[in-house]
């Protein structure tokens, strides 16, 4: 590990004033840390922002649900209005890492945390994400796990992430916090697909913090749910999952919030099966058919063909189980 210094504050102010200089914000410490033991990062400074009042989930006046940056993954998921209003949130967060690391690890440090390609951890592979201009080394190396969505000449390594899967399906916003004050951004525009320059990940300024994500208020009554699938069952990053919300009224789908994880690049909005099932009743023809448009688009890789089947399969299996209760 490389030297560094290491600085802790109490306010806002403080906290942006050392992220403009040049630090690197960090609370839980869950990602940021073993990524600088490997040596893949090697920031300067860190700025421990682990006091800051960003803490709370509330409930927005308009119904909608408002989770501070410095939640905890557990707190989130235990919390009564997340798990009565979104259960997908909590779902994906429980199917989330360890025990010990959920307690650790925030919602802003799980939104940020960086992928898991093998490739982009080991530092004498050829990694664009980690080293611009180097080359891919998983395009060509064993890429079962990588991206077949999103996907550029650059880059092909997924998002980790489960909770932002089902941040994205419910179209969320990022609130963030500058130099130059606040502003918020759409979660599918706040994670960057890699196009040419995939060392640039999220859409922040220099020194902006992140201070909650915010999911709107949504009709009701809505049904959800989030299906992981992966190699074992304990701790594992996902082949491909689904979160999927559903308006039903009247036995008809008035509104459905899709997203995919394991495949994309990014946390990867489904609009082309939302559009099929919206206007629609219930059935096991519907979810077929919504789901074959699942992997519209897709680049599968030579180790990874098996997710453009996989991913349909756990789509449809998704939207049966939430229908079934919607």
């Amino acid at each position: 590990m490389y030297p560094f210094s290491y600085t802790k504050v109490s306010g806002t102010g403080a906290a942006l004033a050392a992220g403009r200089r040049g630090g690197r914000y960090i609370a839980g410490g869950t990602t940021l840390v073993d990524l600088m033991r490997e040596t893949v990062e090697r920031p300067e400074t860190l700025v421990d922002i682990s006091g800051l009042p960003l803490g709370e989930v509330t409930v927005t006046e308009r119904g909608g649900l408002r989770i501070g940056a410095l939640v905890t993954m557990s707190e989130a998921a235990a919390h009564r209005k997340v798990r009565t209003l979104y259960p997908v949130v909590s779902e994906a967060l429980e199917l989330s890492a360890s025990a010990q690391l959920r307690n650790m690890a925030t919602i802003g440090g799980n939104i940020m945390q960086r992928t898991r390609c093998t490739y982009f951890r080991d530092v004498t592979a050829a990694c664009n994400k980690r080293e611009p201009g180097s080359g891919c080394a998983a395009r060509e190396g064993f890429n079962r796990m990588h991206a077949v969505l999103g996907t550029s000449d650059s880059c092909v390594a997924t998002h980790p992430s489960d909770v932002a899967v089902a941040f994205a399906a419910l179209e969320a916003t990022v609130h963030l916090l500058g130099p130059d004050g606040e502003r918020t951004v759409p979660f599918t525009d706040f994670l960057l697909r890699p196009g040419s320059s995939p060392d640039r990940e999220q859409a922040l300024r220099r020194g902006e913090l992140i201070t909650a994500v915010e999911i709107p208020a949504l009709p009701r009554p809505l049904k959800s749910g989030y299906l992981k699938v992966r190699d074992r069952q304990s701790y594992e990053f996902a082949l491909t999952s689904a979160a999927v919300a559903l308006h039903v009224r009247g036995g008809v789908i008035r509104e459905a919030k899709v997203a995919a994880g394991g495949v994309g690049t990014v946390p990867w909005k489904l609009p082309a099966v939302e559009q099929r099932l919206v206007g629609e009743r219930p059935s096991e023809a519907l979810w077929a058919a919504a789901a074959a448009r699942a992997a519209e688009g897709a680049r599968p890789l030579a180790h990874n063909r098996f997710k453009v089947e996989l991913l349909q399969r756990t789509v449809e299996r998704q939207l049966r189980i939430v229908g079934e209760n919607a």
